[in-house]
């Protein structure tokens, strides 16, 4: 049961950016706690530490975003990096440059985290299998007398034409 708990946390984890999440959220906690500190480590706010109060809640909720909807991680990473950068100049130097860092390297993490996917199996026996594999393994066919088999197939796959891409404009405008 414990070792069932274990790899659902992992597989939970590993289909998002957590790491960059959690950055996020360390850096927005840190940003948001430090004009709630005593004087004697803060120095003397006023109205400057209401930024830093929001700025910090909206990394946290930033990081909580890639973890909770990860098809919104470029908007989230992006975002966590331009308000960190923010942080630097309105929040005591992104909360002594510590929550400017994380928030930094959280997005950056968020931003770069490609979903994992798995590799395209060979067309089975009953399949219909694409235009340019059809005509590399025609040409491989009719050259394999001279035995450079490989280098045909490379050929014809670069001689193929790429299939015809296929545009969607929501305005009804043809390309």
């Amino acid at each position: 049961m414990l070792l069932s708990r274990r790899r659902r946390w992992q597989r939970w984890r590993r289909g998002r950016p957590f790491w960059g999440g959690l950055l996020a959220i360390l850096a927005g906690a840190w940003i948001c706690v430090l004009p709630l500190a005593p004087l004697k480590i803060m120095l003397q706010q006023g109205v400057a530490g209401i930024p830093s109060v929001l700025m910090g809640i909206v990394m946290i909720a930033l990081g909580l975003t890639t973890w909770f909807a990860p098809a919104q991680r470029t908007l989230a990473g992006v975002l966590t990096t331009l308000i960190a950068t923010a942080a630097l100049v309105l929040s005591n130097l992104g909360g002594f440059l510590i929550g400017t860092l994380l928030g930094i390297l959280g997005g950056g993490l968020m931003f770069a985290w490609q979903p994992y996917a798995a590799p395209r199996a060979a067309p089975r026996a009953g399949e219909p299998e694409s235009a340019a594999g059809s005509v590399a393994r025609s040409t491989a066919r009719s050259t394999s007398g001279t035995g450079n088999a490989e280098s045909a197939v490379g050929a014809a796959a670069a001689a193929a034409p790429p299939p015809p891409t296929t545009h969607h404009d929501p305005q009804g405008a043809q390309p």
